[in-house]
């Protein structure tokens, strides 16, 4: 390894599986000392197991290299603002923060529950903001103190948060949502010394078990694992890091050896009257628009 992130310190939610524990342990192998945070939650967020954190975090010290274990609920202000006094605890600083957390509730619209519907919300849009509060809330103040960080937020989306998915209405605004939210923080918190990007993943974990049932199978023999999660860790050390630098606002893909800027929505064909369009006219000139734009990709699960 290349230390690229030697004597930073990171903290990764959700690192006790998955995605998450690849990247704790790409960053520790890149010289990071880690928080793992991670409550040990079932597929659905149910139940509570400090094992996934503590596993992970004890692979990396039996490595050589630092880690502690957090099993605070991130979306909770008392669990965000304890993940960032870990860090500040254990290893007197932060420098990067992973947004990782997450889990599902997937039903169609019309059979999703309310409480399934928050759930998910609360996980996923909550527990990338409170984390992200806090640890922005340190960063300015270490500004405004004349020690401007050199600190990196990676956020999670996905491709459905991009594109939509079907059975994934919650999931996917929450994952949309979490887009959004990198533009802003990255507008506001550049003054600071921050920098915020996000990634859209596709890798082989619990959650995307059903909608990758086709290419879950690793291959046979020494060949290449296309769909492991190990493949996502790399870009999101690169982004955690300082190397990065001048690179924020920005949303990647990330599946197998593949990397991918995403562009999102830009302004397309357009029209002006310069006056109010009545009701016709008004649908006859966007039949003319969208003959002259882009087709949209295809919803995951529509076609």
């Amino acid at each position: 390894m290349t230390g690229l992130c030697s004597g930073r310190v990171v903290a990764v939610t959700g690192a006790g599986r998955g995605l998450g524990r690849a990247h704790a342990l790409a960053f520790a192998a890149e010289g990071a000392k880690v928080v793992v945070n991670d409550r040990g939650v079932g597929l659905d967020g149910s139940g509570k197991d400090a094992g996934p954190a503590r596993q992970v975090a004890d692979a990396i010290t039996r490595s050589g290299g630092e880690a502690v274990a957090h099993g605070g609920d991130i979306a909770t202000a008392d669990g965000a603002a304890s993940l960032i006094a870990t860090a500040l605890d254990a290893f007197g600083r932060l420098d990067t923060l992973v947004n990782n957390a997450g889990f599902l509730r997937d039903r169609m619209l019309v059979n999703q529950e309310e409480d399934d519907w928050d759930a998910v919300m609360r996980v996923h849009l909550k527990g990338h903001f409170l984390p992200l509060k806090h640890a922005a809330a340190h960063w300015r103040a270490e500004a405004k103190a004349g020690r401007t960080p050199v600190a990196r937020v990676v956020n999670t989306s996905s491709g459905a948060g991009l594109l939509g998915s079907v059975g994934q209405g919650s999931y996917s605004a929450a994952k949309a949502g979490i887009v959004a939210l990198t533009l802003v923080a990255a507008a506001e918190l550049g003054r600071y010394g921050v920098q915020v990007n996000a990634i859209a993943p596709a890798a082989r974990t619990r959650m995307t078990e059903r909608a990758f049932a086709g290419r879950m199978a690793a291959p046979e023999g020494p060949a290449f694992d296309a769909m492991a999660p190990e493949n996502v860790s790399p870009l999101v050390v690169w982004m955690g890091s300082a190397a990065c630098a001048g690179v924020t606002g920005r949303v990647f893909e990330a599946e197998a050896g593949r990397l991918t800027v995403m562009e999102g929505w830009r302004p397309g064909p357009t029209a002006d009257k310069g006056a109010r369009w009545t009701p016709g006219e008004a649908g006859e000139t966007a039949l003319k628009l969208l003959a002259r734009s882009e087709p949209p990709q295809t919803v995951y699960g529509a076609g």
